[in-house]
């Protein structure tokens, strides 16, 4: 049987001379943490100073032509008139009525909205294909949708150090939070996924690696670190973020994730749109919520979640050791039948253990994307 090799970054290089530990996350291979500290110093760069992450295995495309920003808003979920050029939003792209799982949730990506005719798109890495060739099915004509993946990186520089270490560079950091600009040949945006002050920087491909390394340089004296996809993890994890798989999938709708604030629900049109209010009138059959460990177990994806009778009330979607609060933390879809309120104690299946947690509403921790 061939074996398919995995899509590299373009900082790859960067990545194996740094001692990177790699792995194949959705057909790329990125780095998970670096030689030198690893998650724990990575996760504590981004909170307390500065981390920088290649993302470049997320998705690029754009939506260009007469009508093109009429094409993402009657598609995506998310209302496009409560933007305008030069912000970006937080948007889903959910399976239209009559297919199979209506309501569920095809991506959960970023739009940059340049203007009425020019879209930006940040999907994620496994289903960038599937969101372009949608919108491309969908786009009338005049309105064209490329595929910008192998052309553009992605970088993201987060922490409370962060605008200093762009400042550095000469790039702009007086952004207001989900607003980009141009500079340098770079589009700087104040986005991120680690719940810091933060930007997201696409770059042309054959500049990345320039871009990577006089970051590093200009960050040094602000404790830059490099960081790999499980600082993300754990960060994103914090916060209570969703990743695409786990609190959001074709069969996790964004009623049932808690994400209903990107859905644009007085807009006529978007995908999916007749089953997610008919869900909404009747109430999700779950919901997601957060729990917190008391004790020293770890709850991890799949595990299940037991009320005090031992019933199985639900699944545990996100688990991870929070570097912060050095306790075991987890996102979970919970029946609504079971009634669950803040501060409840469940019991997560830890491996055969029971591990007594507390029912919380995410972030764990203290936000400071603003």
């Amino acid at each position: 049987m061939h074996r398919v090799s995995p899509r590299t970054s373009p900082l790859h290089d960067r990545h194996v001379a740094a001692g990177a530990k790699l792995a194949d996350f959705s057909g790329w291979s990125m780095p998970i943490e670096y030689a030198g500290g690893g998650v724990l110093a990575e996760h504590t760069a981004v909170r307390t100073a500065v981390g920088l992450f290649d993302v470049s295995h997320l998705g690029t495309g754009t939506v260009t032509g007469p009508g093109a920003a009429a094409l993402v808003d009657r598609s995506l979920s998310n209302d496009l008139g409560r933007i305008g050029p030069g912000q970006a939003q937080y948007t889903l792209c959910c399976v239209p009525d009559g297919e199979a799982d209506a309501g569920g949730v095809v991506d959960d990506l970023i739009v940059y909205l340049h203007g009425d005719d020019d879209v930006l798109l940040v999907p994620n890495a496994a289903n960038a294909a599937d969101v372009l060739g949608r919108l491309a099915d969908a786009a009338p004509d005049g309105v064209t949708v490329t595929d910008r993946h192998e052309e553009v990186a992605v970088l993201a520089v987060q922490g409370p150090r962060s605008a200093e270490v762009l400042a550095a560079v000469g790039l702009t950091a007086d952004l207001g939070y989900m607003s980009f600009a141009r500079d340098r040949d770079v589009t700087v945006c104040r986005t991120g996924y680690t719940g810091e002050h933060g930007y997201e920087l696409l770059v042309a491909a054959e500049r990345a690696g320039d871009l990577w390394d006089e970051l590093l340089r200009a960050g040094a004296d602000a404790g830059i670190r490099p960081c790999g996809l499980g600082a993300r993890d754990t960060l994103r994890t914090e916060m209570g973020y969703p990743l695409h798989g786990h609190e959001l999938s074709r069969q996790i709708t964004p009623n049932q994730a808690r994400a209903g604030w990107a859905v644009g629900w007085k807009k006529p049109a978007f995908w999916g749109r007749e089953a997610l209010l008919a869900e909404r009138e009747a109430g999700p059959a779950r919901l997601l919520w957060g729990l917190k460990a008391d004790g020293r177990g770890i709850p991890r994806p799949g595990m299940a979640v037991l009320d005090g009778d031992g019933g199985r009330v639900g699944e545990v979607t996100s688990g991870t050791f929070s570097p912060t609060l050095r306790t075991g933390i987890a996102l979970a879809l919970l029946d609504t039948s079971a009634a669950v309120a803040e501060g409840a104690r469940l019991v997560v299946d830890v491996r055969g253990r029971s591990e007594t947690v507390a029912v919380v509403t995410p972030p764990f921790v203290d936000s400071h994307v603003r």
